[in-house]
């Protein structure tokens, strides 16, 4: 899991990151919207945005993905 910023990087750009087998870690000034277009409140400088589907507390990651069980 790297992420490496782009030259001439920001404190406005967003990057985000691929977890292998977890979230997408979000950091910047990202907003982020519910299926109805509301902003979801968040004062973090990086988010993690569940992928497994198994989190309580969409669409944050809970870390519910680790205790899948793999075949």
């Amino acid at each position: 899991m790297n992420s490496i910023p782009s030259a001439g990087a920001d404190e406005s750009d967003v990057t985000i990151t691929v977890c292998p087998d977890g979230p997408l870690l979000v950091r910047g000034a990202a907003r982020i919207l519910d299926s109805e277009g509301n902003s979801i409140g968040n004062d973090r400088a990086t988010v993690a945005l569940c992928r497994c589907g198994r989190t309580s507390i969409a669409p944050f990651c809970d870390s519910s993905h680790k205790k899948r069980r793999r075949p």
